[in-house]
């Protein structure tokens, strides 16, 4: 060993440097650890920035699935602005066809022509209307009246725009599905049985907060006039 070498060696100032040049700058800790932090707190953050300052609206809807294996009993819930037979008869569907670009529809039957249909994951606006009185024992939903491409700049009161996105062949805005408290499960189901039952069905509706984004948040689930808070 040459004497320059065991000079470095047994240099005190040159052994910190190099424990400080192999020491792994704290920065490289924390700000993964704070990237996580803020995702974990910001999911939450959405649908509570929606209740606080969204506008309340109530959606006609109809319970499809009564139970979800993977998550407890549920009800999947399916709106009448989810089915593309009622947006086809909206003003701006036509006009939403031929703007959509790129991409491929999904679960699309090959008899219907699938100009009928929006590709799969194309998102586009439903402005609804509040209903001109409520005499029943349940809110009345509100009426789709047209839906666009784009967010309305301006919407008078008594309308709002609801985001949805395409399936290919439906539509969903996040409200798809409502888990029942587990000490109610009976009595929702029984209230939806009897609900759904006889000549005269009675209105099952959801009433939601929606943002000025058009994001949208379940607040209450009416059963005829029975209301289940969530």
């Amino acid at each position: 060993m040459t004497q320059s070498s065991q000079s470095s060696s047994t240099n005190p100032t040159f052994v910190g440097q190099r424990s400080l040049s192999g020491r792994i700058p704290s920065w490289r800790l924390w700000v993964p650890l704070l990237f996580q932090t803020s995702v974990i707190l910001a999911a939450p953050a959405v649908p509570f920035y929606t209740v606080m300052t969204g506008k309340s609206i109530v959606l006609q809807t109809v319970p499809v699935d009564p139970y979800d294996f993977l998550r407890g009993y549920s009800q999947t819930l399916s709106y009448d602005i989810s089915s593309l037979d009622t947006l086809r008869r909206l003003p701006g569907w036509k006009q939403l066809l031929k703007q959509q670009v790129g991409g491929k529809s999904i679960n699309v039957p090959p008899p219907a022509p699938s100009s009928e249909y929006l590709v799969s994951g194309t998102r586009f606006y439903v402005i609804l209307e509040a209903p001109a009185s409520n005499k029943s024992s349940s809110p009345k939903p509100w009426k789709p009246v047209r839906v666009s491409s784009d967010r309305p700049a301006y919407l008078p009161d008594n309308q709002i725009a609801l985001k949805g996105k395409s399936t290919g062949n439906s539509i969903e805005y996040g409200l798809e599905t409502y888990y029942m408290p587990e000490n109610r499960r009976d009595e929702i189901n029984n209230d939806i049985s009897q609900a759904r039952g006889g000549k005269q069905r009675q209105p099952i509706v959801m009433e939601v907060k929606v943002d000025t984004l058009g994001r949208a948040v379940p607040i209450s689930f009416w059963v005829s006039d029975r209301n289940y808070r969530f």
